[in-house]
């Protein structure tokens, strides 16, 4: 190293960890100021301000033929931006996709990509573009004295700093961004919205957020999918400038299918298919049976679902899908740019909204004036036209015979230097055709203009006025209606893992040893299953496969098992007791299925009971949990469950041949307890087990109760059960000789008699 000459000065020189810092924070500014974020000028980062410029210089207007993007990002690699044709082309593809810029910049030919795959656009050898007109809103006012003007990377040339923009395309087009520490999340806008809410900050300068909102209702997507976020919250994130914003996919019910014709922005539809397609093969979507892709040029987005039948409840499948899938989606707002100051910042609306009016007045009134210094500079040449006009031949013959013509005329006639260059520049055959009626109708025309410059740059009425008409103009020319409709949603909710279940008919078998299985159907024969040896059937319910099966103990605890994941009764089943955890030596006396909300009477053979839920029964652990306060001696009846139906009757009949009617709204509806007395039974007599309640039906007033006694039974109809109603709690009346140890009570109804 000793060899090498010293270049840096001994006071010049710097820290390895000073240098290091100084260089990390001159990348990450220029990454902030020169890559990542817009301007709240024209709304374009850096890249994206070149290639418009870089268009607009080879002369691909809107009218122009289409150029190979090749030749277009050459140009701009070439001569204004310093990273690869890659970073380029991918700008220029996204400013020219209808689905991702709601205004486009730029109009291609070729493949730029598809809504359902933005990255699939081809390689710029094989695509075309030119300028949208849309980009005359930016570019219309260039050689006009409206831009500052800025070396290119290499210094070759100069480059617009930001471009005139005559709207305020950084909310228009939206940007996202990240940069180092920051990063920007601007959503696109409808133009007709936001020129409305300018045109109200400017002729009202003290407007609000929530005054600029009555304007502009949300953000504006290219895409036809709901927006669902309230308007507070729209408000809120417009205020603070950060926040979140949803969208949901709009659907249609057609022909017992589910047509989605909308999704949300940058959501690919083929994504969501795989999204739906994946619920189904993992059998956690069996509601859906057929899933299809209709999309074609007339119908951008058609995804078919198909319900397994017509029963599906579809918009709790709509609200599961939005929940699980991309067909809803949030989106971040973070309104960070490059405000008029050269700064980053987060900004509210109407900070980015006045800052767009402060810079849109000053490129207004540098372009009169520009205009303004021109229309003086020809007035004053046109004063120098006349007066050689007024003196046609001395001049002439100054010009043929003088060898420094310019001094003798500027001499002769009182003519400034550029009137005298302006003089001589003409052809004496020019010369001599001027014509004093054409020079002072351009003079009267030019003065006119000079007059209406002078008065809009001498008002802040007028340029206000100017501007809106400008405002207006564009609005007219390039505005249309909302795409993104505002509506008011329920919040998506997915499906629980019952709901999901299929809803199969099963019949859940129970032995007397406790096994426990479940068989498809509800045309069972429980007791003729193969049982192991010692062992036979106890307890059956039916039901369907996504409700649970109830058992209740005869110490009155109950324990809820789910029927989907029972053994298949093919077998001979699993102990129960591998699922549960019942005291020692207790034994089942029930098993109950059906809707949680389905009633059931349950009693204790001291005479007492209670009206409950099916729900309330429901125990999440494996010991389960006390529903039926037992007295001494007392055990657990079989329940009774309740149909739906008014004026139902309860009927309950003693060991000692009494049966008691009253109605079933004289029992009360608990969730747990004892109950109250149904047929009075003496306690002492419960004790000794000497008397107890040995049935207790439920009916409706069309049933009939049969008696079951032995091998007699006994049918009694409404009328004739006139002679056992009493009130509740009585001893009841007493039943025919022979059927008076009755064995157990049916309630037979119409419908299933």
């Amino acid at each position: 190293m000793s060899d090498l000459p010293t270049v840096i000065e001994p006071d010049e020189s710097v820290s390895l960890r000073d240098y290091a810092e100084k260089a990390y924070l001159d990348y990450s500014m220029y990454v902030i100021l020169d890559r990542a974020l817009p301007n709240v000028g024209d709304g374009l980062k850096p890249v994206q301000r070149r290639i418009i410029y870089a268009m607009s210089e080879l002369g691909l207007k809107a009218t122009a033929k289409y150029k190979k993007s090749a030749r277009t990002v050459g140009d701009v690699i070439g001569k204004f931006h310093p990273h690869g044709d890659s970073a380029a082309y991918e700008a220029m593809v996204l400013m020219a996709q209808p689905f991702s810029y709601r205004y486009p910049l730029v109009d291609g030919q070729g493949n730029w990509g598809s809504a359902d795959d933005p990255k699939s656009f081809a390689a710029m050898r094989y695509t075309e573009s030119r300028l949208t007109g849309y980009a005359d809103a930016l570019l219309g006012e260039l050689g006009q004295g409206t831009v500052d003007w800025t070396p290119n990377f290499d210094g070759t040339m100069d480059e617009p700093s930001v471009l005139p923009a005559q709207v305020p395309n950084v909310l228009l087009n939206g940007t996202t961004g990240i940069a180092v520490g920051m990063a920007t999340d601007i959503p696109p806008h409808n133009l007709r919205e936001v020129v409305t809410a300018t045109i109200r900050l400017l002729e009202y300068p003290k407007s609000t957020v929530d005054d600029l909102c009555e304007h502009i209702q949300a953000p504006d997507f290219p895409t036809t999918a709901e927006i669902i976020t309230s308007r507070e919250d729209i408000k809120a994130f417009y205020r603070s400038g950060r926040g979140s914003i949803k969208m949901r996919a709009h659907w249609v019910k057609e022909d017992g299918a589910i047509i989605i014709d909308a999704i949300p922005y940058q959501v690919s539809g083929a994504r969501v298919l795989e999204q739906i397609a994946a619920q189904m093969q993992a059998k956690k979507l069996p509601l859906v049976s057929d899933l299809r892709d209709e999309s074609d040029h007339e119908n951008p987005t058609r995804l078919v679902i198909v319900p397994k039948s017509n029963r599906v409840d579809i918009e709790a499948l709509m609200s599961h899908l939005f929940a699980t899938t991309d067909l809803e989606r949030s989106y971040r707002i973070n309104l960070n740019l490059i405000g008029n100051d050269g700064r980053p910042a987060v900004k509210s609306l109407d900070t980015i909204l006045r800052e767009w009016l402060a810079f849109r007045t000053e490129t207004v009134t540098r372009r009169l004036q520009y205009r303004l210094e021109k229309v003086l500079a020809r007035l004053h040449l046109l004063e120098g036209y006349l007066v050689a006009y007024l003196n046609i031949d001395e001049v002439i013959h100054i010009i043929r015979t003088e060898d420094k013509p310019k001094a003798v005329l500027i001499e002769r006639f009182g003519l400034s230097d550029a009137q005298a260059e302006a003089v001589l520049e003409l052809k004496l055959r020019n010369l001599a055709k001027l014509e004093e009626m054409k020079i002072r109708g351009e003079q009267d025309e030019l003065n006119l203009e000079r007059e209406q410059l002078e008065l809009t740059l001498g008002s802040t009425a007028r340029m206000r006025t100017l501007i809106k008409k400008e405002l207006l103009a564009i609005a007219d020319r390039f505005g249309d209606e909302r795409s993104s409709p505002l509506v008011q949603r329920a919040e998506a909710k997915a499906f629980s893992e019952k709901e999901l279940m299929s809803t199969e008919p099963v019949t859940v078998v129970l032995s007397a040893k406790g096994w426990i299985r479940a068989a498809k159907g509800h045309d069972v024969d429980p007791e003729s299953l193969s049982y192991k040896a010692g062992d036979a059937f106890s307890l059956a319910a039916a039901g369907r496969s996504n409700q649970s099966a109830i058992l209740i103990d005869d110490t009155g605890r109950a324990y809820t098992l789910p029927s989907h994941n029972l053994p298949s009764a093919r077998g001979q089943g699993e102990p129960v007791t591998g699922r549960i955890n019942p005291p020692t030596g207790s034994s089942f006396k029930a098993l109950l299925m059906g809707d949680e909300k389905d009633k059931v009477l349950l009693a204790s053979d001291a005479g007492y009971g209670f009206v409950t839920e099916l729900g309330h029964l429901m125990a999440k652990n494996k010991a389960g949990k006390s529903v039926l306060n037992l007295p001494p001696g007392a055990q657990v009846l079989s329940p009774a469950l309740i149909p739906a139906g008014d004026d139902l009757l309860v009927a309950s009949v003693s060991s000692e041949g009494r049966l008691l009617v009253f109605p079933l709204s004289d029992l009360p509806e608990l969730a747990r307890g004892k109950g109250n007395k149904i047929i009075s039974i003496p306690s002492a007599r419960v004790k000794t087990r000497e008397e107890m309640m040995t049935a207790v039906a439920v009916l409706t007033p069309e049933a009939k109760l049969v008696l079951h006694a032995g091998k007699r039974h006994l049918s009694l109809k409404l009328q004739e059960l006139d002679h056992y109603r009493g009130e509740r709690g009585r001893r009841g009346s007493k039943l025919p000789r022979g059927l008076q140890n009755v064995d157990f009570l049916v309630a037979e109804h119409p419908s299933v008699s």
